[in-house]
């Protein structure tokens, strides 16, 4: 008897919630606001794989969002770019020291601000910020 793995239903793909922009955001926040206070080196690790996170997240979700648009749509143009430079930054590695390690963070802080930028725009939800 051969056994399968049961692939989910395309209304189950459809039924999962929608990303925690606000959290995200928040995050963001923590690093790029104009008041911003320097993470510790604890607090800068934790940030870090916060946003890694959620740019893992946010790749597949805004892709999903730019399939239902035209291959000339420059709004989908503009999602799959930032799609491409989110990927990048996930590939590169800190410096070792901690001004290297916040740049690094603020990098992958603005993939994450503008992937939940393209997911607002090209879904239709409504800013939260």
């Amino acid at each position: 008897m051969t056994h399968g793995t049961a692939r989910p239903s395309a209304t189950a793909e459809d039924d999962q919630l929608p990303p925690d922009i606000t959290t995200m955001r928040a995050t963001v926040r923590r690093l790029l606001a104009d008041d911003a206070e320097p993470p510790s080196p604890e607090e800068l690790d934790t940030l870090t794989l916060q946003l890694r996170g959620h740019i893992m997240l946010m790749i597949p979700v805004v892709e999903k969002a730019t399939g239902r648009l035209p291959k000339d749509d420059a709004p989908r143009a503009c999602a799959l770019a930032c799609i491409g430079e989110a990927r990048m930054r996930l590939n590169l590695e800190p410096g070792r020291t901690l001004p290297a390690g916040i740049a690094h963070a603020q990098r992958l802080a603005r993939s994450v601000a503008a992937l939940a930028d393209h997911y607002e725009n090209l879904s239709g939800v409504p800013s939260d910020q």
